[in-house]
């Protein structure tokens, strides 16, 4: 059975591992791309914030072996809410 893992700001991942997923929490776009390179070649699906979505979008083969899910963004009323790229598209 396949892996699944969470990449992004711990405020918004660390619940994940209540349902156990491997969550690997990064607070800017360096530790996302430093945090991928840990996940397990096992995983078949990664859920990633839209920050961690927008740091990797450009580093090439995000999408090949893997499903890659991105949550949506937090609306907040006021703040201007900006799109991120689909991964792998």
């Amino acid at each position: 059975m396949g892996r699944v893992a969470v990449l992004g700001e711990a405020a918004r991942t660390s619940w994940f591992a209540l349902a156990g997923a491997d969550v690997h929490a990064a607070e800017d776009p360096g530790q996302v791309r430093q945090e991928w390179s840990l996940i397990d070649p096992d995983t078949v699906v990664v859920v990633v914030t839209p920050m961690a979505a927008a740091a990797l979008a450009s580093v090439p083969g995000v999408a090949d072996s893997m499903l890659v899910v991105t949550l949506p963004a937090l609306l907040q009323p006021g703040i201007h809410n900006e799109t991120v790229p689909v991964l792998g598209s």
